[in-house]
């Protein structure tokens, strides 16, 4: 597999935590995928919400809200993902490793339980489908200083509904493992390039940046923010202030 900081560079941005404490999502505001996703997969968050995000970020949202409600009156974003503690995101990428290698035909019973461990365990089998596990997935992570987006409280995964309450047409759904996740896959004439379009411009709007490989996930100030921001701005001196959250 290749080098994880090539596979993420963001994770060599240094994190100089601002302190903010997560709070609530405006429930009045916004939509929810409800039941959590994850959580009806088992993933377990123990006392912690996924509807959290730092303050900051919180605020930012709302102002996207607003943005989206004065060019599509009615119209919501929709809360697929937020806060996600390091053991969920251990609980996803598990699922993700065993859902790799049963499409390409791993026996079953080679797979047990899942773990990341068994996979790290058999080392061709584990070079054979991590690269694809983490074209997507954040590694899951206990050092402060490369802590996944989603475990700092400062990325979102989210979609818009319109307004019958209705999902737009984005093309492919959340989290799916393959090239039409990239936020420029479709012809810019088709109704879901055009969806695509807009959601970004109204979290861009907000201060949000959009995460390359992925139409639904924005992160605000934490290290893949500051990543794109320094590339965007030529200035190497950003730092994230969104560290990990446990």
């Amino acid at each position: 597999m290749k080098n994880i900081l090539t596979m993420k560079p963001y994770l060599a941005i240094p994190i100089r935590d601002c302190g903010e404490p997560l709070v609530p999502i405006a429930p009045d505001l916004l939509v929810f995928f409800e039941p959590h996703p994850y959580a009806k997969l088992g993933a377990d968050y123990g006392k912690a919400s996924p509807w959290m995000l730092r303050k900051g970020v919180a605020e930012a949202l709302v102002k996207a809200q607003k943005k989206l409600d004065e060019e599509r009156r009615g119209w919501k974003i929709k809360v697929f993902d937020a806060y996600r503690p390091n053991t969920v995101q251990m609980f996803m990428v598990e699922l993700e490793f065993v859902k790799q290698a049963e499409i390409v035909n791993i026996d079953p019973k080679v797979l047990k339980n899942g773990s990341i461990c068994l996979f790290k365990n058999d080392p061709e089998l584990y070079e054979k489908l991590a690269e694809k596990v983490f074209r997507l997935w954040a590694l899951p992570s206990d050092d402060p200083d490369t802590p996944p987006p989603h475990s700092t409280g400062a990325a979102i995964d989210c979609t818009l509904t319109d307004s019958s309450g209705m999902e737009i047409d984005m093309g492919s759904p959340i989290d799916e493992n393959s090239d039409r996740s990239l936020p420029g896959y479709f012809d810019a004439s088709t109704d879901a390039a055009k969806n695509r379009a807009l959601i970004k411009s109204i979290m861009l709007g907000a201060g949000f940046h959009q995460n390359e490989k992925e139409w639904w996930h924005f992160s605000f100030k934490d290290q893949m923010w500051a990543w794109i921001e320094r590339k965007k701005s030529g200035d190497n001196s950003i730092c994230a202030i969104y560290g990990r959250c446990e």
